[in-house]
């Protein structure tokens, strides 16, 4: 973690100045488009759904609160998050993409992540015409026609491109990830809100709940960044080998695998899937009426059982997590590079011994990663149960988006500020 020293450093050197400043004014254009709403909305209605359904407010975390408001920019970097999922997935059907990713470096990315904008595109005109359905049929957006609905989800489009483009210039920036960083800005800025509902709702009699609830959160906090920092290093000698009069390898390393290395994304792939039915059901219910009812009342009768919902919900993300870590995981391709550079395990024959002894490794580390998330997943719903009010919810998924950007954006800015020391001395 950065100190306050090397925090003030970054404002002595210009050209980190600049770029510090040049993030800032874009995460506040960025807030300033979650608050410009499209035209028509019910507020109340809009404030009543949204408190009755969990998987929408989960969609709102990623958003920046720009759903809830109905705003240009309502569905955040969610179509393109889908997409690069989509475009991952896709890797392990088409061999050319996976080459594209994993093969042909920096080039290769930049065209990979150009196909992942290009799908963001219809991703996110399809999700912006399920939400306007939804909306609709909800009486949020009344006296929805034809025209306005094409108009809403153009400009909707509009906003999550725009987006996009502002996560690039973030990332260009070299302060951190600008997709995490527009996300994280985004949580943080609904804290005073949840601050506020929290001190309104305080009674002497909730104190001990309060303090109960103030140390559950603090450590939910230590174990997320406990996990998300901790990793399984794997050691690995490198053969030494003569080449003329210079002698190479003869060194140690190791491999790291994180625990934490899914990050949100099987999260994400476990809400997506919950919330296809009642998108699916709007879809359907454009051409027949009463299948699609019969859809959106059954997923809703579901989801609306908190036990059922969070069974669902822990089972789907402990399965995605060992489903994203097998499709970007894998091990003959380390065992080929481990071998084709010199490299082995110590005690592990090379070539399918080692990655047999790899893909076991991840495995047990995958296991208790899926079950932490799952936990983290499903925490909102286990501390409104005890504490009974919904002001004293501890955000786990928020929390542990937090920390990682947090953690990612000062070691990110604490390399930079280090190269520059070395430069000056």
């Amino acid at each position: 973690m950065l100190n306050f020293k090397r925090a003030v450093k970054i404002f002595r050197l210009k050209d980190l100045r600049k770029r510090v400043l040049t993030v800032a004014v874009i995460l506040v254009a960025f807030r300033v488009l979650a608050n410009i709403p499209i035209p028509g909305a019910n507020s109340e209605a809009l404030q009543s759904f949204f408190s009755s359904n969990q998987l929408l407010g989960f969609l709102n975390i990623f958003s920046g609160g720009a759903l809830s408001n109905l705003s240009i920019a309502m569905l955040g970097l969610g179509p393109y998050i889908t997409g690069v999922i989509i475009m991952q997935l896709l890797t392990m059907i088409f061999p050319r993409l996976k080459s594209l990713y994993y093969e042909e470096g920096e080039k290769g990315r930049s065209k990979f992540n150009s196909y992942s904008r290009y799908l963001t595109v219809p991703l996110a005109a399809m999700q912006g015409y399920g939400f306007m359905r939804i909306l609709a049929s909800q009486g949020i957006l009344p006296n929805l026609t034809l025209v306005s609905t094409l108009t809403n989800v153009l400009v909707i489009v509009a906003g999550s491109m725009i987006l996009v483009w502002f996560g690039e210039l973030i990332t260009e920036q070299k302060m951190g990830n600008g997709v995490s960083l527009l996300i994280f800005a985004g949580i943080v800025s609904g804290f005073p809100t949840g601050a506020r509902n929290a001190a309104l709702a305080y009674t002497t009699s909730l104190l001990p709940v309060y303090l109960a609830f103030a140390t559950v959160a603090l450590v939910v906090i230590v174990g997320i960044i406990l996990v998300n920092e901790g990793e399984r290093k794997v050691p690995v000698s490198y053969a030494r080998r003569v080449r003329g009069n210079k002698m190479y390898g003869g060194v140690s390393s190791y491999l790291p695998f994180r625990v934490g290395q899914a990050g949100v994304i099987p999260i994400i792939f476990a809400i997506s899937l919950l919330l296809f039915p009642q998108f699916f059901g709007q879809i359907i219910s454009g051409f027949s009426p009463g299948i699609g009812a019969t859809i959106n009342n059954l997923t809703t009768g579901l989801l609306n059982n908190q036990v059922v919902y969070g069974l669902l919900y822990f089972f789907l993300v402990f399965i995605f997590t060992y489903f994203y870590i097998g499709i970007t995981f894998d091990p003959q391709e380390i065992s080929k590079n481990l071998q084709r550079s010199g490299g082995f395990i110590p005690g592990i024959r090379p070539g399918e011994p080692t990655a047999t002894f790899l893909k076991a490794i991840v495995s047990k580390i995958t296991f208790f990663g899926g079950l932490f998330l799952g936990f983290i997943a499903v925490l909102p719903t286990i501390t409104q149960s005890f504490t009974g009010t919904q002001a004293l919810t501890i955000g786990g998924t928020s929390v542990l988006i937090v920390v990682a950007v947090v953690l990612e954006t000062s070691k990110q800015i604490d390399a930079e500020i280090t190269v520059r020391e070395y430069e000056g001395v």
